[in-house]
C-alpha cells in the first residue's frame, strides 16, 4: 500500500472502493520497481486502513501466509484525519491474523506514532555503497540514465539505486541552485532578495526539488574538493544544513522562512 489522495466519496464503503482503485493505479505505475517519495496532498487515509483490515481478514489465495507492505507509513500522521487512521492501524497491529505479516516502511520512523513504533520490530536498512550503485548502473543499460554521466548518477543515488534511475536532472533546478549558492557566497545583501523571491506558499514538490538540487551541487563539490580536506569539511557541513531543511520541508513549513534560515547557515560555509 502506498499513500494516495484522500477519497472524494463520503460513504465509508465507497471510500474503500475509491482507495482500492487509486492503489491499483499507483501499483501499476511502480511495476518497474521504482518507488519515489510521496508528493502532494497524499496520505494513508482511514479508508486505506479499512481496506488493509479487509485484506488482512482474507485467507491467502496460495501459500500458508500473506505479507502486506505499508509503504511510507509515516504519512499516517501528517495529513487530515490521519490520527484516526493511525489508531485503526494500531488495532490491527495489536491483533493481526495468525497467517498475516505486516511490514511498515518509513524514511522517518520518528514521525510514526510512538504507540505504533512500540508494536513493531524495527529494522534499519542502510544505503548501499557507491560501488554497488555504480555496478548496477553499468550492468543494467536498459534502465537508461537520461544522458547523465555515471558518476553524477552515483552521486544522485545517495545509496538508493532507484533514485539514480528515476530522478532526472532538471537544468532549471540546477541553475537555480547554483545561483542561490553564488548569492549566499556574496553575503546577505546578495542572498536576501533571492530569499524574498521565494513564495511562502510554494508547492512542497517544487521547493523540495530545489533543495535536492542544492544537495546534489554540494555533493559534487565534496567530490571535487577531496584533496582539500578543510574545504571538503565545510561543504559537508553545508550539505547537512541542506539535508535538514529538506527533512523539514516534508512538514508544514514556510518555504521562504526555511530558505532564509538556510541561507544564513550557509553564508559562512560556501
Amino acid at each position: 500500500m502506498t499513500p494516495v489522495a484522500r477519497p472524494k466519496a463520503t460513504e465509508p464503503k465507497k471510500q474503500i472502493e475509491e482507495v482500492s482503485e487509486l492503489l491499483a493505479g499507483a501499483m501499476e505505475e511502480r511495476r518497474d520497481g521504482l518507488w519515489g517519495r510521496p508528493e502532494g496532498m497524499v496520505s494513508h487515509p482511514l479508508a486505506s486502513v479499512r481496506l488493509l483490515q479487509r485484506i488482512a481478514a482474507k485467507t491467502p489465495f496460495s501459500g500458508a501466509r500473506k505479507v502486506i507492505i505499508v509503504g511510507d507509513a509515516e504519512w499516517l500522521v501528517v495529513q487530515e484525519s490521519s490520527q484516526e487512521a493511525a489508531n485503526a492501524l494500531l488495532k490491527l497491529l495489536e491483533e493481526p491474523p495468525a497467517d498475516t505479516t505486516i511490514i511498515l516502511t518509513a524514511t522517518d520512523p520518528q514521525r510514526l506514532l510512538p504507540t505504533i513504533r512500540s508494536r513493531v520490530v524495527s529494522l534499519r536498512i542502510s544505503p548501499v555503497g557507491d560501488q554497488e550503485v555504480r555496478e548496477f548502473l553499468e550492468n543494467e543499460p536498459t534502465q537508461g540514465l537520461g544522458g547523465r554521466a555515471p558518476e553524477r548518477a552515483v552521486l544522485l543515488a545517495e545509496g538508493a539505486i532507484g533514485r539514480a534511475i528515476s530522478a532526472e536532472r532538471d537544468p532549471v533546478v540546477d541553475g537555480r541552485a547554483e545561483r542561490f549558492l553564488t548569492a549566499v557566497g556574496r553575503g546577505e545583501a546578495a542572498w536576501l532578495p533571492v530569499v524574498l523571491g521565494q513564495a511562502p506558499w510554494s508547492a512542497r514538490g517544487d521547493f523540495t526539488a530545489f533543495l535536492d538540487g542544492l544537495a546534489l551541487n554540494l555533493r559534487t563539490q565534496v567530490e571535487e574538493q577531496a584533496r582539500d580536506q578543510r574545504r571538503a569539511r565545510r561543504v559537508i557541513q553545508a550539505l547537512r544544513h541542506v539535508e535538514q531543511a529538506r527533512d523539514e520541508a516534508q512538514g508544514n513549513v514556510n518555504p521562504q522562512l526555511t530558505l532564509g534560515v538556510l541561507a544564513a547557515d550557509l553564508e559562512a560555509l560556501v
